[in-house]
């Protein structure tokens, strides 16, 4: 079955380049032109990727990757004609995946198309062949992660992470004792083509040290490998 991608694009013949393209590519294709549409569109249309566009009437690209994320795990893929710091700050911590800068080649959006769709079949093949113990809950003292809930607990408390935290998590987590590098972590988790360089692992080293650490300020499950990366002690 071919993936289904939506494209919230308002620019009407970028949005007809964008769909007859990746149509060619043999994907399932939808496409919508403005934000409120889109949050429609994407519950029933249930898409595995979204290319969304940064600006948008109405609701911005920002605030309805921000209102899907609280629904759906699936990669957004953002369109933006900025290429500011701040933009890509804000959209990583609200939940997107990825940026491509306009203008771009079709080439590239594709490839990175690919590879947010090929990194999320290999975390659902890895989360599919785990034999942890019943219901796929790994523990660490007082920490459960419940890798088909997509669930962390903290003394059964649970864990508010982003998508992107939960994946980190569950990377690190798997490869418990071993220093992992920050390119590493970056290909598995964001993809070989992210362009949002290493700095985005430590951002979200950072969020997450604040949510399961006893003490932030001294990690003791996510260490720091000096010149190297980061290591999961549990």
């Amino acid at each position: 079955m071919p993936s289904k991608i939506l494209i919230v694009e308002d620019e009407i013949s970028l949005q007809e380049t964008l769909t007859y393209n990746l149509n060619k590519e043999g994907y399932q294709v939808k496409a919508v032109g403005n934000g409120s549409t889109a949050l429609t569109v994407a519950r029933s249309f249930k898409p595995d990727l979204i290319i969304m566009d940064l600006m948008l009437p109405g609701l911005d690209g920002l605030e309805v990757t921000r209102l899907l994320r609280q629904e759906m795990t699936i990669p957004i893929l953002i369109l933006t004609a900025r290429d500011e710091e701040i933009d890509r700050v804000i959209g990583l911590e609200i939940g997107a995946d990825d940026y491509i800068t306009k203008p771009f080649s079709m080439r590239e959006l594709i490839a990175r198309i690919k590879a947010q769709l090929r990194r999320i079949r290999l975390i659902r093949e890895e989360m599919q062949s785990d034999t942890g113990t019943e219901d796929n809950i790994l523990v660490f003292g007082n920490m459960k992660i419940n890798l088909n809930r997509r669930e962390v607990r903290l003394d059964n408390a649970i864990v508010d992470l982003k998508p992107k935290e939960f994946e980190l998590l569950y990377y690190l987590a798997q490869h418990q004792g071993q220093a992992l590098t920050r390119d590493q972590l970056l290909e598995r988790v964001w993809g070989w083509d992210f362009n949002g360089g290493s700095r985005t692992v430590d951002v979200h080293i950072r969020w997450l040290r604040q949510k399961i650490e006893p003490d932030p300020a001294k990690p003791a499950r996510i260490v720091t490998v000096r010149g190297t990366g980061y290591r999961f002690e549990g």
